[in-house]
C-alpha cells in the first residue's frame, strides 16, 4: 500500500523558516548572556525545538510513513543514548 504525498504549502514553509530565524536570533542572544547552568539548558531548549521544526515541517514527517516516522524516532534516541554516555564518561572522570 502507497501513501499519498501530501506536500507542506509554500506559506507553512515560510513561516516555520522565520521561525527558524527568530529561534537562531533568540540563541545568538542568549549566547551573549551568561547565566551558568541555565545558558546551556536554554541552548538545548532552543536547538530542540529548531531540531522539531526541522523535522517536522521541513522533512515532512507528519505525513510519512511509520516505517519512516519510527526510523526519526530510532534517531533522535540513538542520539540521546549518545549524549548520556558522553556525559557519563565527563562526569566520571577524576579531576
Amino acid at each position: 500500500m502507497t501513501t499519498q504525498a501530501h506536500p507542506s504549502s509554500v506559506s507553512t514553509l515560510v513561516r516555520n523558516l522565520i521561525a527558524l530565524f527568530v529561534l537562531l536570533t533568540i540563541s545568538v542572544l542568549a549566547s551573549r548572556w551568561h547565566w551558568g547552568a541555565a545558558s546551556t539548558f536554554i541552548a538545548l531548549l532552543i536547538a530542540a525545538i529548531k531540531a522539531v521544526l526541522v523535522g517536522v515541517f521541513f522533512m515532512d514527517l507528519r505525513n510519512s510513513s511509520p516505517l519512516t516516522r519510527l526510523i526519526a524516532v530510532a534517531g533522535v534516541l540513538w542520539l540521546v543514548i549518545m549524549f548520556l554516555l558522553t556525559a557519563s564518561d565527563y562526569v566520571t572522570r577524576g579531576m
